[in-house]
């Protein structure tokens, strides 16, 4: 089975180059956006120039303001922010057919209640077929066609098949994956460690420094993820420590921008209310240091995250904090 229209929910950069992947790979894609000067922008200009700036987009590829629109596609694209897809899981339900498949695209965990995003398209959104899309992947290099490799998860390997070989092409790769929760919580967790290796980056703590904090931020995903019932495996792959090298290897990262910003000494709320785009790793901390917690699972730098964009600790007490920890054993 062939899944020919594909609708995408969410109008961002992320969303923009996903709909935009969907026409390179010979797809009718429609994307829906919640600012219309985006959906205009879109359907007059193809360009999103609040968004991404300068990248001009496939003629054919149409924007909505009309979620049931989007809903009657043959697979919809969750790409929505982490915060917001339970609102806009809840807009398509009135919508949406039974079976039909839903790729989650978004990373993060909820903060209000904790949830992984699967549980929140469980809630809110049960007649879906959940799948999940999550690998190492920049806007900016997805729009322009340049090659990227992710892992799409899924119960039913069949379903997964299909959807690969339906949203995935020749410079978009998939790699199929059974463990819905670990290719989740790599996708979520490296957010808040990008913004700790941001402070390093901002701090000028240097090069060592980093690869220190990178590789002990992963034992802390590793440590989560097998509370939580992700394969060892999986965290080694694409949506874990693929995607925790490039989000805490390069300033396009938003996550790890923002705590360069921080280690720079910009407040979090001037830096905030510079962007448009989302850093989704500001509002995950806080879910996870409190799943943490609740399971007795050790994680110091995502506890360190949490209290400094909470405004609880300074950067250099926390850095102060994370160096003065006792040597232990490295396993």
């Amino acid at each position: 089975m062939t899944f020919a229209s594909i609708g995408i929910v969410g109008g961002g950069a992320w969303g923009t180059a996903l709909a935009q992947t969907m026409r390179l790979a010979g797809r009718d894609a429609l994307l829906w956006a919640r600012e219309p000067e985006v959906v205009a922008d879109i359907n007059d200009r193809h360009a999103n120039a609040l968004f991404l700036p300068d990248v001009p987009l496939d003629a054919n590829l149409r924007a909505t303001a009309d979620l049931a629109e989007v809903a009657a596609r043959d697979v919809v694209l969750m790409v929505a922010p982490a915060q917001h897809v339970r609102a806009a899981c809840a807009g398509l339900s009135p919508h949406f057919a039974r079976g039909k498949p839903l790729v989650m695209c978004a990373k993060g965990i909820e903060q209000a209640t904790g949830k992984l995003m699967g549980d929140v398209v469980a809630e809110t959104l049960p007649q879906a077929t959940l799948t999940i899309l999550s690998g190492p992947s920049f806007a900016a290099d997805v729009v322009r066609g340049l090659p990227a490799a992710l892992t799409l998860a899924a119960a039913d390997d069949d379903l997964a098949a299909q959807l690969a070989d339906s949203i995935g092409y020749r410079h978009f790769r998939l790699y199929r994956s059974s463990d819905v929760i670990g290719v989740q919580l790599g996708g979520a967790i490296k957010n808040v460690l990008a913004i700790a290796a941001g402070i390093v980056d901002g701090k000028k703590l240097g090069a060592s420094a980093h690869a220190a904090l990178v590789t002990r931020g992963f034992a802390e995903l590793r440590r989560f993820g097998d509370a939580l019932g992700a394969r060892p495996e999986t965290l080694m792959g694409l949506s874990g420590l693929g995607d925790l090298l490039l989000t805490c290897g390069s300033p396009q990262s938003r996550n790890m921008s923002l705590g360069r910003a921080l280690g720079e000494g910009q407040s979090l709320q001037a830096v905030l209310g510079s962007r448009r785009s989302v850093a989704e790793g500001v509002y995950t901390a806080a879910a996870v240091v409190s799943i943490a917690q609740s399971r007795g699972i050790d994680m110091p730098i995502a506890q360190a995250v949490h209290a400094i964009v909470e405004g609880h600790v300074s950067v250099d007490n926390a850095i102060e904090a994370l160096l003065s920890r006792p040597f232990k054993m490295e396993t």
